[in-house]
């Protein structure tokens, strides 16, 4: 059985890696094992092959693969997908936080060097969730920067002039994290110069905004807001199912971390996938859900390119999911 470990081990390919996981979890993952049962799933020997379990799953039910390992059982984190009052919500159990927190920050170091950034986090919306995945990153990312300026920002208050100085004389860059509407309404309340080499990192979270924009105009915006390029503001695309994240320094084309993949599947046979190019359902292999489920089919929309990057074009009318109807109905 693959370790931990071995799932951030660049030396063994991504595929030997997944297919173990994926024999792991058609074993010891009841629900997963019932799908790929239901789909008659024999030998599989690529990752196109791999089954894709649609995301609704984790609204529907419990989704774990048993390790056999009592440890697990006290650390057991439960993470819900951000919704409205009486809104059916994912619930992702993660029975190794470690596996999670290793996840964040291998994954950021991947995309920046964080021993140069000083993490500000503005989340209003998830701040008051104890059971927000996007608050529990924000918390790793801030306990590991040991400058002491690293913190969640007060919310509905101006940014302060004078933390802004000591960040600018530190020698430190500002990485300011947050959703995206609450960034918009930071920008309503006054006139912000972030220091010339700052990152804004925005996470979504424009479907609670009084009124939908682009992903370009709001990167516009941002940018015009915070006084800097659009070169530096980047996008994180992630989940409450998934504990790997992607990342955008490149207007809207995300890139995955080395130990998830992305594959654009076709919404009428999401057993197959679609060319290059096409657009078609998002479909995430991420091997840092060991022990729940690391082949999602999602709800989003988007479009691939021949380099793995990918864009989100939106959610996916769950009227045009017709032909998913035999994966999704599936006991």
């Amino acid at each position: 059985m693959i370790t931990p470990h071995q799932i951030f081990d660049a030396d063994i390919p991504f595929r030997e890696k997944a297919l173990q996981v994926f024999e792991f979890q058609r074993t010891s993952n009841p629900v997963y094992q019932r799908f790929c049962d239901a789909l008659e799933i024999g030998e599989v020997n690529s990752l196109s092959e791999i089954p894709l379990m649609p995301i609704q799953a984790f609204k529907d039910t419990e989704v774990l693969t048993a390790v056999g390992n009592s440890k697990f059982k006290i650390q057991n984190l439960e993470f819900y997908s951000s919704g409205t009052s009486g809104m059916s919500r994912s619930r992702h159990v993660v029975s190794d936080p470690e596996l999670y927190r290793q996840s964040i920050l291998r994954g950021m170091n991947y995309f920046y060097d964080l021993d140069k950034y000083v993490i500000w986090a503005y989340a209003p919306g998830y701040i008051e969730n104890p059971n927000s995945s996007l608050i529990w990153m924000l918390n790793a990312l801030i306990e590991q920067e040991n400058s002491g300026m690293s913190r969640f920002l007060e919310l509905d208050q101006p940014l302060d002039e004078n933390k802004l100085d000591k960040v600018r004389k530190s020698g430190k860059k500002l990485m300011l994290f947050g959703a995206a509407f609450g960034l918009l309404d930071m920008l309503e309340k006054q006139n912000i110069q972030l220091p010339e080499d700052s990152v804004i990192l925005e996470t979504g979270g424009m479907k609670t905004h009084r009124r939908e924009i682009t992903k370009a105009e709001l990167h516009e915006r941002l940018a015009t807001g915070f006084g800097l390029p659009k070169s530096q503001v980047h996008s994180e695309y992630g989940m409450a199912e998934l504990l790997s994240q992607a990342y955008s320094k490149e207007a809207e084309w995300f890139e995955c971390v080395p130990w998830m993949k992305v594959g654009i599947r076709n919404p009428q046979n999401p057993l197959g996938e679609v060319e290059y190019g096409e657009e078609g359902l998002i479909g995430i292999t991420d091997l840092t859900n060991l022990y729940s489920c690391s082949f999602i089919l999602t709800g989003d929309k988007g479009i691939q390119r021949e380099d793995g990057k990918f864009k989100v074009l939106g959610r996916w009318n769950p009227e045009n999911l017709r032909g998913c109807n035999f994966l999704i109905d599936q006991d």
